[in-house]
């Protein structure tokens, strides 16, 4: 079969397969260059809420194909050059998204693993960052995108040793959030993107924005708050009554007003007083 990222979309979960199964999944240039053109029209597609991100077989991904990779090393075909690209893709990807990880999640395979939200795995994976073993400086935003999942410590280990790791390990160093037992991946991706579908598009959009750093976005959030559905009341009222100790900028009373008033009346009303119950500690109604 040919080296290709394939993708389909099924009750609202996107799923890119990283199909080169004759070497292990094995990133070709080619597929390297593919995945930013991929990622936009999957973005842009409303019926698109998850991402999940898997490789072909019982193979996640085991790094770069090496014999595809002939580019200059200053060009822009520099092969850390493409999978920086296609990692910075796949982290700007604006909705959920998920690795499901079974085999060897090595070399670039780790790199697209980090820069998705979520990470779970099958008994039996292992994972490895490996430059050392071939004298290469792994990028610095990869670098630091690893110590933000794993922290700077086990970061450390992983790229001065260039040691593979098995999945309980992984899971130990806080690369995994989930380690299933074998043929049980599946499911349970399954079941959790279900999850995922079901809650509110704009909560996950703001969170995910917060929690990469981009914390100055709240009267835009607020604003989409008031303008959407909902879920979107909840929100209104977790802006409007959070706690100033924590530091962030106050929000608009009428922003929060709109969104309670904008939709069903009494009943939009009961949800987000439920919501600030929720948000504050108090018993909702």
């Amino acid at each position: 079969m040919d080296a290709a990222l394939r993708s389909t979309v099924t009750d609202g979960v996107a799923t890119v397969v990283i199909s080169h199964p004759a070497k292990r999944n094995a990133m070709t240039a080619a597929m390297w260059r593919a995945l930013p053109r991929l990622l936009p029209g999957l973005a842009a597609d409303p019926a698109v809420r998850v991402l999940v991100l898997t490789g072909e077989g019982a193979t996640f991904c085991a790094g770069a194909d090496i014999s595809s990779l002939t580019g200059s090393p200053t060009g822009a075909d520099d092969p850390q050059a493409l999978a920086v690209a296609a990692e910075e893709a796949l982290a700007a990807f604006p909705k959920p998204t998920l690795a499901a990880v079974k085999g060897f999640c090595v070399g670039g395979g780790s790199q697209l693993a980090a820069a998705c939200d979520l990470r779970f795995a099958e008994e039996g994976a292992s994972f490895g960052v490996t430059p050392a073993k071939l004298g290469i400086v792994y990028p610095a935003s990869s670098t630091r995108r690893l110590a933000s999942v794993v922290g700077p410590a086990w970061a450390k280990y992983l790229l001065y040793s260039a040691e593979l790791i098995g999945a309980e390990q992984a899971l130990r160093a806080g690369f995994l959030h989930e380690l299933l037992p074998a043929g049980q991946l599946d499911k349970r991706v399954a079941e959790f993107t279900r999850i995922l579908t079901a809650r509110s598009q704009l909560t996950q959009a703001a969170a995910k924005e917060f929690a990469d750093g981009r914390t100055d976005r709240d009267a835009h959030w607020a604003g989409q708050a008031a303008a959407s559905g909902d879920t979107a009341e909840g929100v209104a009222a977790f802006l409007e009554r959070r706690p100033p100790r924590f530091g962030w900028p106050s929000v608009d009373q009428a922003v929060a007003g709109q969104a309670r008033s904008g939709r069903d009346g009494p009943a939009a009303r009961r949800r987000a007083t439920s919501a600030d119950g929720a948000f504050s500690g108090e018993p909702a109604s």
